[in-house]
């Protein structure tokens, strides 16, 4: 018998794998083959579950626009016709004509201030008393050495009298007659500056009286009663600001300057309208007083001033405003909305409200925009109906709901 007929597989000297470890093998390898696939499912599942969304959103959308869309509620108005200003704006300041700082000419107590912070006062109104007994006691002095000299003077010329009818007679030497003249001159002379004293007095007498060198409001009160106020004080006793009229000074660019400089010259009145900061209210209305001798070369600006009436106050000093100048009025022209007007890269354009209920873009091209409404030189025509509010829900041909505004028109004669 051949011994190697009783050989286990074990045991043989092959080099390969029993069979039986092969087999357990590729068992173990199809075990894991439905844990990768339902770990795979669920990586799916997730992912899809997250793009739901967008998806069903993309497909409604797609939805929608093969229905023709849904009908979108609009705000519309229609193009009219009428007139627009161009203006020139700058932001300004309000400018006084007329500020004053009231301060005493004299030295002395303040007795009395007759005017209440805030107050209007007139042109020569009393505003302060300062004490005036001393110098009514300098006035008295002054009348009282002119009174005295006046006596001197006149003897004085009693005797240049008597003189001038005995020197003929040789009764008293030419030289005394020639001194008493000299005498009466200088009498006169010492006249003169007691005169001069007295209106010296009467001038502090009146100083002691302050009052109102033009017309305006009275700001706070600087100097309370009691205290002493002297000529040489940095401080005034209170400033007045002439309000009625006022003006306002404000820039434009010097390449604006030709157009309103011409018109200026030509004797327009031009007129100007006060905005505040906001440029949405308007304050007060005036015309253009004067254009300045020259341009800033730092800001390429050059300033304006503006006159206005003022006489309701609405205008305070050094308020900041914006200044809108009427260079032109185009008369019969299309305008729109300014809220209508929609831009891209390539155009201008708005959307009209077709017949049909439906939405449809038309180029356009703009002139002067006036705050809320804009002229229309070419594209559509007064009478047609354009789109206002809801333009980014909509499309050429998307169907809409209109509510239909009062056409606003053109703000020019403000």
């Amino acid at each position: 018998m051949n011994i190697d007929e009783y050989r286990t597989p074990a045991t043989e000297p092959t080099g390969k794998q029993p069979v039986g470890k092969v087999h357990v093998k590729r068992r173990l390898r199809w075990l894991w083959l439905p844990v990768i696939v339902v770990a795979a499912g669920l990586i799916y599942y997730r992912a899809a579950k997250k793009s739901t969304p967008a998806a069903t959103a993309s497909t409604v959308a797609m939805g929608a626009t093969a229905r023709g869309g849904a009908v979108v509620p609009v705000d519309a108005a229609k193009a009219t016709k009428g007139n627009i200003g161009v203006y020139v704006t700058g932001l300004g300041a309000v400018t006084p004509v007329y500020t004053v700082d009231v301060v005493s000419q004299i030295s002395g107590y303040l007795m009395n201030v007759d005017y209440k912070q805030g107050q209007i006062v007139h042109k020569g109104q009393l505003l302060a008393l300062i004490d005036p007994r001393p110098y009514q006691v300098m006035l008295e002095n002054a009348q009282a050495a002119l009174a005295r000299d006046t006596a001197t003077y006149n003897n004085a010329i009693v005797d240049l009298k008597r003189y001038q009818t005995l020197v003929p007679l040789n009764a008293e030497p030419e030289q005394t007659l020639a001194t008493q003249a000299a005498t009466v001159k200088s009498d006169a002379a010492i006249l003169k500056t007691d005169e001069a004293a007295i209106d010296t007095a009467e001038l502090d007498l009146t100083y002691c009286h302050i009052t109102a060198p033009i017309n305006g409001r009275v700001g706070l009160r600087l100097v309370d009663p009691g205290n002493y106020v002297s000529t040489s004080a940095s401080d005034g006793l209170v400033v007045i600001t002439q309000i009625q009229p006022i003006t306002v000074v404000f820039p434009i660019p010097e390449d604006q300057l030709p157009e309103v400089y011409q018109r200026w010259r030509a004797g327009d009145r031009l007129a100007v309208y006060a905005y505040d900061r906001t440029d949405t209210t308007k304050i007060s209305t005036g015309y253009l007083q004067t254009i300045d001798n020259e341009i800033d070369p730092t800001t390429g600006t050059v300033k304006l001033r503006a006159l206005f009436n003022n006489s309701d106050g609405a205008l305070f000093p050094n308020q900041f405003v914006n200044a809108h100048l009427l260079v032109e009025e185009k008369r019969g022209v299309t305008l729109v909305p300014t809220a209508a007007v929609q831009r891209s890269a390539q155009s201008t354009y708005v959307y009209l409200v077709q017949p049909n209920s439906t939405a449809a873009m038309q180029t356009v091209k703009i002139g002067t925009t006036e705050g809320k409404v804009t002229e229309i030189t070419s594209g559509i025509e007064p009478g047609q109906e354009v789109i206002i509010t809801g333009v980014d829900e909509i499309q050429q041909g998307s169907k809409v709901h209109v509510h239909l505004q009062t056409p606003q028109a053109g703000n020019s004669a403000q």
